[in-house]
């Protein structure tokens, strides 16, 4: 190997030079895991200087490999030294070598592309077995040389990885010219992933692209059960990380035990929930008008006969150039050409002075709070006229009041479906995505259906804040008493809310849930309806009666693996499940005729 290197490294007189030429780099190699299957599946080779020295981590022997000019010799000694180690182990399996571009550009240069193979071979392993893992240090120099490097790699049997995508130097040009069998995941991403919606997002985009270049993903910096257990069930395939296993001068046989329970354990991550947000271009899904439009310089008799040629128009926009610059509404423009005498003082002047000079523009792209805002302004010309549409700045058509009031509200109604907006707990969707992941993962648990006795006359009565005020109680009684790791709290829509617990001690957090609203919610109540143990109020049917002060109510379905397999089917069943325990005015009700009392004896003979 030394033959290969650079004069500046056969000759320097710096550090690191030094250290090559005395064999002072060793590797230790770190596991690579199968997150399906919990088993060891390859091995990253990772350079060392000597122990207890400044050149110790691989940071360091970069950066002075980059000082002494002497960066792509250091990078193939590295990839000499990990294939020398593992030869001499007779280690079995993968092994991942990092390697920059132009370093690989390089070292196939000099051993020749149909010697690559062979050169493999001589350290004791077939080229099947390694994969190359390409870093960007730096930008990529020459990419046709590179795809020649790449040919003659995948030529010989090896593999090839992208390191640190995301990190800002892994570029997805650099992805879709290599092609690489694998992509590493940057630990960024998958950091505290179970607490963080962007993140898993993102993850989720990552994964859309590695469908479509079919590419296999490893996750980098797995270091908490969580953050693996939400990668599992997401189906990122590989991982590595402390977690699994820290490097060793020796590979290992088996991943650390606190993974090993993590992908043994069936139960399914409750992942972090980020609600559908305002995306952009909601007007791209509307009917814009394709109205005509005036010049500033039009004259007032043209913008009349533009009004009779188009019967249907509402309002004719005054466009300069390209650019929207004003706004005329037909209503308000024809009341004014009527008047006596105006065709004679106005008629042949220009439009602009009965025009709108302010009109509400809005970009195709826009999101749906920029709609809202027009709907909610002080100045209802905006709803009137309503608005002018453009593309890039360039007039594009008219959209409607009616039309926006359609268009916002369906909006909202969605996103609600997704994220309530009282409570900001998932809504529907998430609720059933979530079950759906349980029942095909095979893991038990149990559907709790919640809902308040009496909520209604406390609403009419008190009136819609006071009734929001018991509402958001609910939501915050359940994420306490739930544990968020396992159980999963969403809001299905008015008082009606899911609980899908994986918790072993389900029973007893409902339970918790439950007596701790009755404490809670008392206080909604003024002292004459504390005193008397309720309210005077109208029922459905218009009569006055009295109702208790409003208690929670919660019927559970336990789901055993392959009893159901729609979300739908467990909704439905946890629906009538509510229905008895309002029925049967206990606090949780287990579908089958179990009452909390009863369950209670149940769990304590089971006990036993």
């Amino acid at each position: 190997m030394m033959s290969l290197l650079s004069p500046a490294a056969r000759q320097g007189t710096g550090a690191l030079a030094r250290l090559m030429r005395e064999g002072g780099l060793h590797c230790v190699f770190q596991p690579l895991a199968d997150l399906r299957e919990g088993s060891i599946y390859a091995h990253e080779a990772l350079i060392r200087g000597p122990q207890g020295t400044p050149l110790h981590t691989p940071d360091a022997l970069l950066e002075v490999a980059r000082r002494e000019h002497i960066l792509q010799d250091f990078e193939l000694l590295c990839v000499f030294t990990a294939l020398q180690q593992w030869g001499a182990q007779q280690a079995q399996g993968r092994l991942f070598v990092n390697i920059s571009a132009d370093a690989l550009v390089h070292g196939v240069a000099l051993i020749g592309p149909r010697m690559l193979g062979e050169a493999i071979r001589s350290f004791g392993m077939h080229a099947r077995m390694l994969v190359l893992e390409i870093t960007e240090h730096d930008r990529v120099t020459d990419m046709p040389e590179l795809r020649e490097a790449i040919k003659a790699v995948h030529a010989c049997g090896a593999r090839l990885a992208l390191d640190d995508f995301g990190d800002g130097r892994s570029s997805l040009r650099l992805w879709s010219e290599v092609k690489p069998d694998f992509v590493k995941i940057d630990k960024y991403f998958v950091h505290d992933i179970s607490n963080h919606p962007a993140n898993l997002q993102m993850l989720q985009a990552i994964k859309g692209i590695a469908q479509v270049f079919g590419t296999q993903l490893i996750a980098e910096g797995i270091e908490t059960q969580d953050d693996l257990r939400a990668l599992r069930d997401l189906d990122i395939p590989y991982g590595q990380g402390w977690l699994l296993g820290r490097p060793a001068a020796l590979p290992r046989d088996s991943v650390e035990r606190l993974a090993q329970e993590v992908m043994q354990d069936r139960r399914v991550a409750v992942l972090p929930h980020l609600g559908q947000t305002a995306r952009p271009g909601i007007l791209r899904s509307l009917m814009v008008v394709q109205a005509p439009f005036a010049s500033p310089g039009t004259s007032n008799d043209a913008v009349a006969t533009l009004f009779h040629k188009h019967p249907d128009l509402h309002a004719l926009p005054v466009v300069e150039g390209s650019r929207p610059v004003a706004l005329i509404n037909r209503q308000q423009f024809m009341n004014h050409y009527a008047t006596l005498y105006f065709r004679e003082v106005h008629g042949r002047k220009p439009c602009l002075a009965f025009a709108n000079t302010a009109p509400r523009v809005v970009e195709l792209d826009c999101d749906v709070d920029q709609l809202v805002g027009i709907l909610t302004s002080q100045d209802q010309r905006y709803l009137n006229d309503g608005y002018i549409v453009t593309d890039n700045g360039r007039y594009l058509g008219l959209g409607t009041g009616d039309q926006l009031v359609r268009a916002v509200t369906e909006t909202r109604i969605e996103a609600a479906r997704h994220a309530n907006p009282l409570t900001f707990l998932p809504g529907n969707i998430p609720i059933s995505l979530h079950m759906q992941r349980l029942l095909e993962s095979g893991t038990e648990f149990v559907a709790c259906y919640a809902d308040l006795n009496n909520f209604k006359p406390f609403n009419d009565h008190y009136g819609y804040w006071r009734g929001d005020q018991m509402i958001r109680l609910v939501a915050r009684l359940a994420t306490t008493h739930c544990d968020a790791r396992r159980d999963f709290v969403g809001h299905v829509g008015g008082d009606d809310f899911m609980l899908i617990f994986q918790s072993s001690n389900w029973l007893q957090r409902c339970k918790n849930i439950v007596d701790e609203f009755a404490r809670e919610a008392i206080a909604l109540f003024d002292e004459p309806a504390r005193l008397a143990g309720g309210i005077q109020a109208e029922d459905r049917h218009g009569v006055q009666r009295f109702f208790p002060c409003t208690t929670l109510a919660i019927g559970a379905v336990r789901v055993m693996p392959g009893r159901f397999r729609h979300a739908e089917e467990v909704a439905n069943l946890a629906a009538v499940a509510k229905h008895e325990a309002k029925q049967a005015a206990a606090g949780v009700v287990l579908h089958g005729g179990f009452t909390e009392s009863s369950l209670g004896a149940l769990a304590a003979t089971r006990a036993l």
